[in-house]
């Protein structure tokens, strides 16, 4: 098949979330239906958890293909694929906001997340990855939860305060918490 470069002011993103029991094959199917229609795999995330796989992708194909490799992922289903396709928008980016990390190590427990996200969202900080898991710890044995994020706080936020708030629910959950900018 001849493909043709295609100038930058026809084409489009679309972020795929795709949801499937695991199974060999995903990705080459999705990597074949982007292909069909002239698209490009730009970025994406992708991981088998529990017996699933789940992922996110953003691809970007020309405009005047984008409804056809919609039905097409859409018919992926028949195969046990679950795929949400949704255009990109102009994302709002803030430059004059700070990138941040932060670094969680403690003992697993339900709510970790929740209590650190409800501080962060109060803040309006935005968490742009989140990666967590549960690990055994090598010398107790005791679950550990580990998380790293990487964020974006807007510029109107007290960082000391922020900070302050952060420390007083580690040392609440009893987990260490390092927070970079």
């Amino acid at each position: 098949m001849l493909r043709l470069p295609v100038p930058d002011f026809m084409t489009t993103s679309i972020v795929l979330t795709v949801v499937s029991d695991d199974h060999p094959g995903i990705v080459e199917a999705l990597s074949d239906v982007l292909a069909r229609h002239a698209g490009n795999w730009s970025e994406s995330s992708m991981m088998s958890l529990a017996g699933k796989f789940a992922g996110i992708l953003l691809a970007e194909l020309p405009e005047n293909s984008a409804e056809s490799f919609v039905a097409d992922l859409a018919a992926l289903e028949d195969r046990g694929i679950r795929v949400l396709a949704q255009r990109s928008g102009a994302a709002e980016h803030d430059d004059s906001a700070r990138r941040v990390t932060l670094e969680l190590v403690g003992q697993d427990r339900a709510g970790i997340v929740h209590d650190i996200t409800e501080i962060l969202a109060r803040h309006a900080v935005n968490v742009q990855e989140l990666e967590t898991t549960v690990q055994s710890a090598s010398m107790s044995g005791e679950s550990l939860f580990l998380a790293h994020a990487r964020m974006s706080v807007p510029d109107s936020v007290n960082m000391e305060r922020l900070r302050e708030e952060l420390e007083a629910l580690a040392n609440e959950l009893m987990v260490d918490i390092t927070f970079k900018q």
